[in-house]
């Protein structure tokens, strides 16, 4: 009989939105090789959409601020056994201090992580941004990136790129955002970045696309790979993965016209 190995329960602060939380699943389920269900990874998720807008709170400065109840997730996933958090939405690490505060239990930075890849993959790069623009307004991945010698740049339709977050999050990837999207992916990469880091999970649902304008890495394939590691063995591994990844999720046609499919739903 196969001895079953001891798997590290990985604590989930998720809902926002609720689809990236799914592909986030999703992309853990695929990264795994497994005999039988035992061999997959255990996940706590807290999937609460009640979460206050982050984008409301860091870029409008409107009330309720999003620390308190992102807190009470973090202890509740403690509490229910977790040994660490993940968080697969880039912008509410701007609360990652709050949350790390709150609890006894590692909190795997998705900044940390995926600033890690990149410089193990690119070292020296100009890094292009492409995410909400509450990431650049409280610069989460400056500190990460540049601590690795890596330069960031952002695309310059930051209110084009908040727009087709808003309709992400309302109808899946849809033909309008996937456009404004993939713009900004083009000016980066004419701007000189050598690398896109997709900060959005949101965006993650456009990966294949964005990858074929410029090499791009995508933090939440990063902190799919970390989950693992750390589930597995205790420690984050900064993102790799030995297993070549299926990214659900990740592939939209090329020449779409219509509503795009929703496959992290499903």
């Amino acid at each position: 009989m196969r001895s079953q190995k001891q798997l590290r329960t990985i604590g989930v602060l998720g809902g926002m939105g609720p689809e990236a939380t799914l592909l986030f699943m999703q992309r853990v389920l695929a990264a795994v090789d497994v005999r039988d269900d035992a061999d997959h990874i255990p996940l706590l998720v807290d999937q609460n959409p009640q979460v206050p807008s982050r984008i409301a709170a860091l870029i409008e400065k409107k009330d309720p601020d999003p620390a308190p109840v992102l807190k009470q997730m973090a202890m509740r996933l403690e509490d229910a056994g977790a040994a660490a958090l993940v968080m697969p939405c880039n912008t509410a690490h701007a609360y990652a201090a709050a949350i790390q505060d709150a609890v006894s239990i590692p909190f795997l930075s998705m900044m940390d992580i995926t600033a890690a890849v990149i410089a193990g993959k690119t070292p020296r790069a100009c890094v292009g941004i492409l995410a909400s623009p509450a990431v650049k307004l409280t610069g989460v991945f400056e500190a990460p990136l540049s601590e690795r010698g890596l330069t960031p740049i952002y695309s310059d339709n930051q209110d084009q790129l908040l727009s087709a977050i808003k309709r992400l999050k309302c109808n899946g990837t849809d033909p309008n955002a996937r456009k404004t999207v993939l713009a900004g992916a083009r000016t980066l990469h004419s701007a000189g970045a050598d690398i896109i880091l997709i900060g959005c999970s949101e965006f993650s649902l456009l990966g294949r696309d964005i990858e074929r304008i410029a090499p791009a890495i995508d933090s939440l394939d990063a902190l799919v790979a970390a989950t693992v590691s750390y589930s597995q063995s205790g420690e984050p591994g900064f993102g790799r993965s030995s297993k070549p990844a299926h990214r659900p999720g990740a592939d939209t046609p090329e020449n779409q016209t219509g509503p795009l499919p929703r496959e992290a739903a499903v």
